[in-house]
């Protein structure tokens, strides 16, 4: 969550932080995040021609070659997988920085820095704005954010552009929720609020083809699955995802 004009300093952050110590965790910055990125090349060895037995000649098939060639196309569809993952992780950790710098130079975002948090994950690159107990980022039973949160969507759009990647969008709500209208609940209502988390990140910079995804869980998915109607269950969560790896030749169509 670190600021856009630091956005390709070198400068890591560790890879959960939340604004401001709060239940979501601290906000300090260390090196433990610097990646070494790069690949060791295999080398596969082979015999002299006169030296090699022809019994032990692999036979080539029509579906994939050697099973030598295959197992260097294997290798090397995990080093492409590899350096994708590492190129990945270190523009994470920029755009993690620079999304937190964005919030902390803007004072009405301040007293809901530990509202937002940003955390590496298998996935990729979650940024959450969710609930507080007495500080809330929608109004409740609204899909429309409130000016604070708009603000937060905005500061990082321009960030979420120059990383160069696909972004799910998710709406969750905690349990307990009121809603006056049989028909619309917290499917409606968190399937709404991802949509217009969308539709903010477009109006400031974020381009459609990087949205692959936008989805309403209701309850489903809580931040504290031992306690559904804690207040942060509630919120948006924007992940960057990881860069997929290529397809190996064998598999193309």
């Amino acid at each position: 969550k670190q600021g856009l004009a630091n956005y390709f300093s070198p400068e890591a952050v560790s890879l959960s932080m939340s604004g401001s110590g709060g239940v979501m965790g601290g906000t300090a910055m260390d090196n433990s995040g610097n990646l070494m990125s790069g690949s060791s090349s295999d080398v596969v060895q082979e015999e002299p021609a006169a030296s090699r037995n022809p019994v032990a000649e692999q036979p080539s098939s029509s579906e994939g070659g050697t099973p030598r060639a295959r197992g260097s196309e294997e290798r090397a569809s995990s080093d492409s997988e590899f350096n994708l993952q590492a190129v990945d992780t270190q523009a994470f950790h920029s755009a993690a920085a620079s999304i937190k710098q964005a919030w902390q130079s803007m004072p009405e975002i301040t007293p809901f820095m530990d509202n937002l948090l940003v955390d590496q994950t298998e996935e990729g690159l979650d940024i959450q704005i969710m609930d507080q107990q007495g500080r809330a980022m929608f109004p409740e039973g609204s899909k429309y954010p409130l000016e604070h949160t708009r603000a937060a969507i905005a500061a990082i759009a321009p960030i979420l552009q120059q990383l160069n990647a696909q972004v799910s969008i998710s709406g969750h709500t905690a349990a307990g929720g009121r809603y006056d209208n049989p028909r619309y609940g917290p499917w409606e209502l968190s399937a709404d609020r991802a949509n217009v988390v969308r539709s903010v990140l477009g109006e400031f910079g974020l381009s459609d083809d990087r949205v692959k995804s936008v989805a309403g869980r209701a309850t489903d998915e809580p931040f504290f699955p031992n306690d559904p109607y804690m207040a942060a269950n509630q919120r948006v969560k924007i992940t960057v995802l990881h860069t997929p790896p290529p397809v190996p030749a064998g598999l193309k169509p």
